[in-house]
């Protein structure tokens, strides 16, 4: 059948994606930078402002499953407009904040737009011609490396220049342009896949990432060994073990335990989980090294707009390699770029924790890391929709994002934690603690390659007819 004119722009579709994706993406770390102000302005503690990035990624992980199942079932255009709506709301609630609180309940209305990414895979899927689905896929799964890239300085530049309430209004701008174009020039989805939401699924998943996440932003303060921070980490882990049995045991579950136990799904769900606690590690922690003093010896004296520059490199490279590893993907299967992506991540993470110098080295590091972020985060949708069948993508890849916004959350908070075990007497952290914190994340990495290793070499080839569009 000939294409109707609505689905005759699949470029134009991907524009406007990327346009949502990267909205959400930018919420992860455009506020980095003006933590520090918001602390002074509302004299507020470190465990308590540490809430405004871990109540984003908290309501993030728990939205994202429930948005690519509600889209699954309603359609997918209808499900992104909303996420997208939700993350505006959001980010008008920060802006107009006058205190702390307030500006943490916008942080956690953004985060239920983390549906954005599972709903664009999905509508990729769903409207794209087969052979460009990888590329365009993983064109999108490296937004989440490229926002933090632009965020950090474009963050840094608002916090060094004008109010930090900026940063929010930039962000719902964003949004409210994505939400508008989504509904105007996005066609819906033609599949469905009837069914019903798992709330008490949803309860419980909540419950068991609050804890440990609550207990990890609490750790500087409590003791990393202290009896609080392990006795809530062991209960919720007890908790998500529970989610796994009484997901087991429900009808339309919120997430299919067959799907996530296979191995293909499972392994990439466990790298991305790596991968996301070092890029994200080192999001924090590159910047922090860079606005030491000079007379510490170490640091390069920056503000947060210079420093988020050394990571610009970074979202820059990210971007251009996605398609590259989207299409080697396509050849190869998307292990391949995985793995590449990971090896090198680490590589330069490692490089990064023994040589940060000058500037001019850190910079060539940084970038050299988004190289390995961007086939890393390009390859890891990929796998997944290589392995689910075409009405689980959006249950899927959503588990496989909340892996990735879990890794980030646990990898900013143990990069701080270790910054602020060991200080000097000025109270800056001493440079053995970046040390440390950097060879952890390339650990990190490093084991996340393993993972990709041993996913499983031969690529699975769906037979899928193209969706007639009439």
């Amino acid at each position: 059948m000939s294409e109707t004119p609505e689905r005759a722009a699949p470029q134009r579709t991907l524009l406007i994606l990327s346009l949502g994706t990267i909205a959400f993406a930018l919420g992860q770390t455009l506020i980095i930078p003006a933590i520090p102000d918001i602390k002074e302005s509302y004299g507020a503690s470190s465990s308590a402002a540490a809430w405004l990035v871990t109540a984003y990624f908290l309501t993030a992980s728990i939205s994202t499953p429930i948005a690519g199942r509600l889209g699954d079932m309603f359609g997918k255009r209808k499900m992104l407009a909303l996420s997208l709506g939700l993350l505006s709301v959001g980010c008008i609630v920060s802006a107009l904040g006058q205190s702390l609180e307030v500006i943490v309940v916008g942080r956690a209305l953004q985060g239920l737009g983390g549906g954005v990414f599972p709903l664009s895979f999905g509508i990729v899927r769903d409207e794209f011609p087969n052979a460009s689905v990888p590329a365009s896929v993983g064109l999108l799964g490296a937004t989440a490396g490229v926002g933090g890239g632009i965020g950090l300085p474009l963050g840094g530049l608002i916090a060094d220049s004008v109010d930090f309430h900026w940063i929010f209004w930039l962000s719902s701008a964003l949004s409210i342009a994505a939400v508008l174009t989504t509904v105007l020039l996005v066609p819906e989805s033609p599949l469905r896949s009837p069914g019903r939401v798992d709330l008490r699924g949803a309860l419980v998943l909540c419950v068991g990432l609050v804890l440990p996440l609550y207990a990890i932003s609490q750790a500087t303060s409590w003791g990393w060994g202290s009896t609080r921070t392990l006795g809530l980490v062991a209960l919720g882990l007890a908790v998500l073990a529970a989610f796994v049995k009484l997901e087991q045991r429900t009808p339309a579950p919120l997430v299919n335990m067959r799907t996530l136990a296979q191995r293909t799904v499972l392994t990439t769900d466990v790298a991305t989980f790596l991968v996301g606690f070092g890029l994200f590690g080192s999001f924090v922690l590159i910047p922090q090294l860079a606005q030491l003093p000079e007379e510490t010896g170490y640091g390069f004296g920056f503000n947060a707009f210079q420093a988020g520059l050394l990571l610009a490199p970074a979202a820059l490279l990210n971007l251009f390699l996605s398609p590259l590893s989207g299409r080697m993907g396509g050849r190869l299967g998307a292990r391949v770029p995985l793995a590449i992506g990971c090896a090198i991540a680490g590589v330069a993470l490692a490089l990064l924790a023994a040589l940060h110098a000058s500037p001019a080295i850190t910079l060539l590091w940084s970038a050299v890391l988004g190289i390995g972020i961007g086939f890393a985060f390009s390859a890891m949708p990929n796998l997944i929709i290589e392995a689910v069948d075409r009405h689980e993508t959006g249950e899927a890849t959503g588990v496989n994002t909340i892996a990735r916004n879990v890794g980030a959350s646990l990898g900013s908070a143990v990069g701080g934690a270790i910054l602020a075990s060991d200080v000097l007497s000025s109270g800056f952290p001493t440079e053995a603690a970046f040390t440390a914190a950097l060879g952890i994340s390339a650990a990190g990495s490093l084991v996340a390659m393993l993972a990709a290793l041993s996913i499983p070499a031969r690529r699975v080839v769906r037979a899928e007819p193209e969706l007639a569009r009439a």
